[in-house]
């Protein structure tokens, strides 16, 4: 127990992301409120940012460039610099989604009035139960 203690505190900020996710998901389907989601969507999108961040980082390390004469590192380290730029890339399709989605909301919110999931569903069953005007005809 005490081993499994020291190493949640070694790792804590793989714990916070961890916390974070399951927060966003949490949120994703728990929540009634579209806005809710979307912000839920969000907050896993920046644990999920956070954590190949994190894993992309190499203590010691430099940026990969070749130096030229007597500024070269006697035993360089480098980073790997591939999770940065796809994170940079997620962050774009991120934003992306996120303006998208509130457009939707915007849109959903004025053809029901509402951006709450049940009253949508249930405005939506509630036309789907009317009879049309022709159907005895």
């Amino acid at each position: 127990m005490d081993d499994l203690l020291r190493e949640l505190v070694r790792h804590y900020k793989y714990v916070i992301y961890a916390l974070l996710m399951v927060i966003g998901l949490y949120a994703i389907i728990a929540k009634g409120h579209l806005v809710k989601k979307i912000i839920g969507l969000n907050l896993l999108q920046t644990a999920v940012f956070l954590f190949y961040l994190s894993i992309g980082r190499v203590k010691g390390g430099t940026v990969p460039v070749l130096w030229e004469g007597d500024g070269a590192p006697v035993t360089p380290i480098y980073e790997n610099p591939v999770p940065h730029v796809l994170m940079l890339t997620a962050i774009v399709v991120g934003v992306s989604t996120t303006a998208v989605a509130l457009a939707l909301v915007v849109r959903i919110h004025r053809a029901y009035g509402t951006v709450e999931e049940v009253e949508i569903l249930a405005a939506d069953e509630d036309e789907a139960d009317e009879p049309t005007g022709d159907a005895g005809a």
